[in-house]
């Protein structure tokens, strides 16, 4: 009787057993209605699962949101036909660079999220660009389901192989020796280059001229010696080194680069404290299934950590490395903080 006493406060005129009659017809349309609910979880649940295990059915589109050539790019691709070959389907490699990467990842956070199209991600859309553009579009982590880091790189500083520099100390002296005459060529703005460049010239406070390419032809004037040097990620210069047409100096990182024991960091050679890394990940847009994600972090995990792939990745100068989806996320808002306040320091903003 507590029900209907309730509904009798609202109900003046009708007797109880008219109340009860109507409350019992309440309770068999709810109870319908949370069965007719139940049963459709359970139904979309079952397509879901369905769809992950027959996930994918076509080929999947891997935005890189960067030119060809570059540490993105040379990464994803090796990325992209590892993955293919587990899944049973081809991964189209799509380069869509430009605007420090805010292109390519407004592809991705403006797709359907059902698992064929994904992002490389990297330092530059997600850290770098979102603090120094005015406008963004997307939000670096939010707008996404971030899966795992796949890789983590160093940057390189080299120089064009006809100068008479062999170390950094050397170009630190023959640059203020020569103010205003030497390029520095970075991928544009947003880049890691570009952020790399601009805290070596505040830390070592020499004079020269900043000069932003499109991607990899910033490696190209290097070669050329439009430019006499620049500081970019291992992957996009390694082979350009093996070759001799450029020369490293030194790494970014905080310690020295498996990849190359021989070279020093850019901090014990001459700039203590300086520090400039990079990495790549892969993300879905925001809204993807869980089925699907699951099976998607599954497989990147698998793998990456197979011996063919880390050797790929090495040879590449990336790190293979994987983390959890949230231990991503986490690092992202780790590395937003520390390039943040590198950030402010060198002033960078992008009308």
């Amino acid at each position: 009787m507590q029900a209907t006493k309730a509904i009798a406060v609202f109900e003046i005129g009708h007797s109880e057993a008219q109340i009860a009659r109507r409350v019992s017809r309440s309770c068999c349309v709810f109870s319908a209605f949370a069965t007719g609910l139940g049963a459709c979880l359970i139904v979309s649940s079952v397509a879901a699962n369905a769809q992950a295990q027959t996930y994918p059915t076509k080929p999947i589109r891997l935005i890189i949101a960067n030119t060809t050539g570059t540490s993105d790019d040379t990464l994803a691709r090796v990325l992209g036909v590892r993955l293919g070959e587990e899944l049973g389907q081809q991964v189209v490699s799509d380069n869509r660079g430009g605007a420090g990467g805010l292109i390519g990842a407004e592809i991705v956070a403006n797709s359907p999220p059902d698992g064929y199209t994904l992002l490389i991600s990297s330092t530059g859309m997600q850290v770098i660009t979102p603090q120094i553009y005015k406008k963004l579009n997307y939000d670096p982590v939010k707008s996404f389901a971030p899966l795992s880091l796949f890789a983590v790189t160093q940057n390189l500083l080299v120089v064009n192989p006809t100068l008479p520099i062999h170390s950094v100390k050397e170009l630190i002296s023959h640059a203020k020796a020569n103010p205003g005459k030497l390029n520095m060529s970075n991928a544009g703005a947003g880049f890691q280059s570009h952020l790399a460049g601009v805290l070596f010239v505040h830390a070592t406070g020499i004079d020269v001229h900043q000069v932003p390419y499109k991607g990899g032809a910033s490696l190209i004037a290097v070669i050329g010696n439009e430019s006499q040097f620049t500081i970019a990620p291992s992957p996009a210069v390694m082979a350009h080194v093996r070759s001799g047409r450029m020369r490293a100096l030194a790494t970014g990182g905080e310690k020295r680069s498996p990849q190359t024991p021989d070279l020093p960091t850019i901090s014990e050679a001459g700039v203590p404290g300086y520090v400039s890394t990079g990495w790549a990940g892969l993300m879905a847009p925001k809204g993807i299934s869980k089925p699907v994600f699951d099976k998607l972090y599954a497989t990147l995990v698998k793998v990456v950590n197979q011996p063919q792939t880390r050797e790929l990745l090495e040879r590449q100068g990336g790190d293979p490395v994987t983390t959890t989806p949230a231990g991503f996320v986490k690092f992202i808002n780790e590395e937003y903080t520390r390039f943040g306040q590198a950030i402010k320091l060198a002033n960078l903003k992008v009308e």
